[in-house]
């Protein structure tokens, strides 16, 4: 049996994740304002963005029901994404269990671009149509940018899609393949661990204050990238070790530069310009055919 992929599910909730979780993170203040030290200036930081600055607050600061259950939404809809995540027929095959965290990503990744693009189009429609410029569409577009660039490092690295020389692993015996691939497995863990112990400081520092961009729109780019870098790259790290558990037994693949050609679009395109060169997508068939007739 077929297996589907691209079902609306699986579309829906990587965007109702989107936006719960972006409602987690536009009210981070509130969860560090009711779990941690009473702090005014991140008080008052707090009620300047509060998107819903009248309902009650469930705790003594203020963090209210909607900042709460946005908050116990994300891990459901997360484990949800999961579980109804289906390989597309380009993607890798074959997709395990423990990669179906990292397509999600994937997909969260593929709809914060789709977000990002419509807050251009936006901005450049009330910009140039309206002369009505908004303050917050380019650091928005700016602050997704940096979640996609981030977040895509877990999707590309269960892929197998990140730049990877092969002229000396294709050269060697199976064995040294193995040896080749656990000391790369251990050069991204060594580096996930030296920068998460590099940077925690820092990162914990600007979290617990909120550090923003210091522009009107103020979006909390340093607090919040900062912290999905030392998050990620931990990711980036265990997905690396399940990729190497996961190929330990298959069998070696020589690598040509045949691997970069798509041999689906280019039977389409055959079929598109024609065996003779002729087809609807020639852009010759038009003058060869006018000089014909003129010989003629």
């Amino acid at each position: 049996m077929e297996q589907r992929y691209g079902t609306p599910i699986e579309w829906l909730i990587p965007l109702i994740f989107c936006f719960c979780f972006g409602w987690v993170i536009w009210h981070g203040p509130a969860y560090i304002l009711d779990f941690g030290p009473v702090n005014e200036q991140l008080l008052a930081q707090f009620d300047r963005i509060d998107v819903s600055p009248d309902l009650k607050a469930v705790f003594a600061v203020r963090g209210d029901i909607v900042d709460y259950a946005a908050l116990i939404l994300s891990p459901i809809l997360f484990v949800i994404g999961t579980l109804t995540v289906n390989r597309a027929p380009m993607e890798y095959d074959p997709m395990y269990r423990v990669d179906r965290s990292a397509v999600f990503v994937g997909r969260v990744t593929m709809m914060l671009i789709i977000i990002m693009t419509s807050v251009m189009i936006f901005e450049v429609i009330l910009r140039y149509a309206f002369a009505a410029p908004t303050l917050w569409a380019n650091e928005l577009s700016l602050w997704v940018a940096g979640f996609v660039f981030v977040l895509s490092g877990v999707y590309a690295m269960q892929q197998r899609c990140h730049i990877r020389i092969f002229i000396l692993y294709d050269a060697v015996p199976r064995f040294f393949q193995k040896t080749f691939d656990i000391i790369s497995t251990l050069l991204i863990v060594v580096f996930a661990l030296a920068l998460i112990y590099g940077g925690y400081g820092e990162a914990f520092a600007k979290f617990m204050r909120w550090e923003t961009f210091g522009t009107a729109f103020d979006p909390p780019i340093p607090a919040t990238l900062k912290t999905l870098v030392l998050f990620v790259v931990s990711l980036v790290a265990i997905q690396a070790i399940m990729n190497l558990i996961n190929d330990w037994h298959l069998v070696p693949v020589k690598h040509t530069a045949a691997d970069d050609i798509d041999a689906d679009e280019i039977e389409r395109l055959k079929a598109a310009v024609g065996v003779e060169g002729v087809g609807d997508l020639d852009v010759t068939r038009g003058s060869i055919q006018s000089t014909k007739t003129r010989k003629s």
